[in-house]
């Protein structure tokens, strides 16, 4: 099984990923690791990589083809990026989306990063805003748009091991031989 992990910003998508894979038996693939491990080389922030991306497309584009590279030749993965549903598309058997409000996104990453509150929920806003614009440009994605998802939970009211035991049930109940098929996500952007 195939399982993706979406979410905004500071909503738990590494945590959550990385313990229902630990659970499943499953490798764990993280876009966003991979996003700051760039910022990091390019000595940058996360924020100021988003702004150069914003000029030149082909970072975020070489981050989308690994995505849907190892969607397409893996199994047995949680893949977690904020575009990991819609990169592997007819790959992906569960999509999931995990959200909670901007605070307490704001305070997660505060406390993560031991940056101030109001700084933290200033660049997450700007963050945010930046990846959308982008998302729309280059592939016609409306990060809004939760349709494609099988599952949405809300990582605020749970506690992490809370939600991975019950993405854990849902990964368990899954049955392809009754699945009568998700949202259909055209994957043909440009990457």
């Amino acid at each position: 099984m195939f399982v993706t992990i979406s979410g905004p910003a500071g909503v738990g998508k590494s945590t959550t990923a990385a313990t229902l894979a630990e659970a499943l038996g499953y490798d764990h693939v993280s876009g966003g690791d991979i996003f700051r491990e760039v910022a990091a080389e390019r000595g940058l922030t996360a924020l100021e990589l988003n702004r150069q991306a914003e000029e030149d497309d082909a970072i975020d584009r070489a981050l989308d083809r690994r995505q849907r590279a190892v969607a397409a030749e893996r199994d047995e993965v949680v893949l977690e990026s904020r575009l990991a549903g819609w990169m592997a598309g007819e790959h992906a058997d569960l999509k999931i989306w995990l959200d909670a409000p901007l605070d307490v996104r704001a305070t997660r990453i505060a406390d993560r990063e031991d940056k101030p509150l109001a700084t933290a929920r200033e660049e997450t806003e700007a963050r945010a805003e930046s990846e959308a614009k982008r998302y729309r440009e280059y592939y016609g994605i409306d990060f809004d748009d939760h349709s494609i998802y099988d599952l949405s939970v809300s990582t605020a009211r749970w506690s992490p091991e809370a939600v991975s035991r019950v993405l854990g049930e849902a990964c368990a109940a899954y049955d392809p031989a009754a699945d009568e098929g998700g949202v259909e996500v055209d994957v043909a952007y440009d990457l």
